[in-house]
């Protein structure tokens, strides 16, 4: 690499992110990201801005202003915090660090540290001076909390700290493997993501003994019912223009292809598709979608529920409203069920994208053509919720873009988000980390003198 920038350190800082253990469970005192601001400050050799809205719930801001007055800002926006794990279901340690057949293993290899290490490698050398300032200034912003949803995190930033982070391009999550097709090499970068409108179901019943259950009004069992034709109804559809290009992009077949871009075929298709990890994804991103997550009742087991409480993950494309929502709601639940059980808001946040084009798109598709060959970038919408629809709010241009080495897949990468296993491979840190320094300097060469 360039720039001074060494590999191996790149790795050690993953690992050591890794070993922070900054677990958030969505409590305010859990997540601890001041153990991973400390270790960034021991990386960069200075302390940057901290801000700490909760104790322990640090976000750090470094800023090297740039030396054309006027050229577009460019910020780098990784989470320190990571999801909780079972232990149980792991090969290797999770807090490990643990370098085992070229993967480092542990919680947030994938989500997001790899990213998190890779842009502080990158964004260090402009830091110490090695290397010389970009046009616009160059924002590197870690911050806290985005594992449950950034209030204590960006969403603090952007809200009470805007001066410090303002910008007119970002780069965040979510990364993913490429595509090797027969016209060549295609890279997704993120553009979009679906929005959240979570929703709690509350029930009230009447108390009664257990033994006798016979014709009693349980609300338990109202929730159940409420969960279960949610579950069986079909979710609405929605086949974007974007969806189409990334489809259409991948080297499917195309008569699949045709069929997972048609309203009317989609379900039979993604039903046809045998990776189930792949298939989970694809109709995620093509479907309003409703998980029950939690369901709440009773205060003794040998009593009747009089009351009850069923959480809700909803997810809406950028094509769908509140009003697709209602509608689902209507026909999945019935009269009989919907005019005895309150729906109430949890978490409501639009679905939100940016457009596929500019000098951070151009500077992207340079950089990975300078390191593997001809690229295709293709815009992507993820159904998981980011730290950049903050940003996107605010007007900024937010993309999520990494390169994995070639024995990682998409459908394994997936996989590997909240779930057991996660690691990711040495190379692919590299590699990431190589595109975006490139990224880097195409950005500055497009947007004033080009940095030496």
């Amino acid at each position: 690499m360039t720039g001074g920038i060494n590999p191996a350190g790149v790795v050690d800082l993953l690992q050591r992110l890794i070993r922070n253990r900054c677990v958030n469970d969505g409590t305010p005192d859990s997540g601890y990201e001041s153990r991973s601001v400390e270790t960034l400050a021991e990386f960069f050799g200075s302390e940057g801005t901290v801000i700490e809205p909760h104790p322990g719930r640090q976000s750090v801001v470094y800023r090297v202003p740039g030396a054309t007055p006027g050229a577009p800002t460019l910020t780098l926006l990784p989470h320190l915090d990571v999801v909780p794990v079972t232990e149980a279901g792991w090969d290797h340690d999770p807090f490990g660090g643990e370098i085992v057949d070229g993967f480092i293993w542990g919680r947030g290899a994938v989500d997001m540290l790899n990213l998190t290490a890779a842009m502080a490698a990158v964004f260090r050398p402009y830091l110490t001076g090695t290397r010389q300032p970009l046009p616009g200034d160059l924002i590197f912003a870690a911050v806290a909390d985005e594992e449950a949803g950034g209030a204590l995190g960006a969403g603090n930033l952007v809200e009470s700290h805007w001066d410090l982070v303002a910008c007119d391009y970002l780069l965040t999550e979510v990364a993913t493997p490429g595509f090797s097709t027969p016209g060549g090499f295609t890279l997704p970068v993120t553009v979009a993501e679906k929005g959240p409108a979570w929703r709690s179901l509350h029930l009230a019943g009447t108390p009664g003994h257990g033994s006798q259950p016979y014709a009693t009004d349980n609300a338990l069992l109202g929730l159940a019912e409420a969960v279960t034709r949610l579950a069986e109804t079909p979710s609405p559809v929605d086949i974007s223009d974007s969806w189409v290009r990334f489809i259409s992009s991948i080297g499917l077949d195309p008569g699949l292809v045709l069929r997972l871009t048609d309203p009317n075929h989609v379900d039979a298709a993604i039903a046809e598709i045998e990776d189930e990890r792949f298939a989970r994804w694809v109709h995620a991103c093509t479907h309003l979608t409703v998980a029950p997550t939690i369901l709440e009742s009773g205060q003794k087991q040998n009593t009747i529920p009089d009351g009850g409480v069923a959480s809700l993950d909803v997810r809406l494309t950028p094509g769908q409203d509140h009003t697709t929502l209602d509608d689902l709601f209507r026909k999945a639940l019935g009269p009989d069920l919907l005019e005895r059980i309150e729906i109430t808001p949890d978490l409501d946040f639009p679905a939100n994208q940016s457009p596929a084009e500019g000098p951070l798109w151009e500077a992207i598709a340079h950089a990975a053509t300078d390191l593997v060959g001809p690229t295709t970038l293709v815009p992507m919408l993820t159904p998981v919720l980011t730290d950049g629809r903050f940003f996107r709010q605010r007007g900024v241009t937010v993309y999520g873009v990494g390169l994995f080495d070639e024995g990682e897949a998409f459908a394994d990468s997936l996989s590997m988000f909240h779930g057991n296993n996660e690691r990711v491979r040495v190379r692919s840190v590299e590699l990431t980390t190589r595109l975006l320094e490139s990224t880097l300097e195409h950005f500055g060469a497009a947007t004033g003198t080009k940095p030496a």
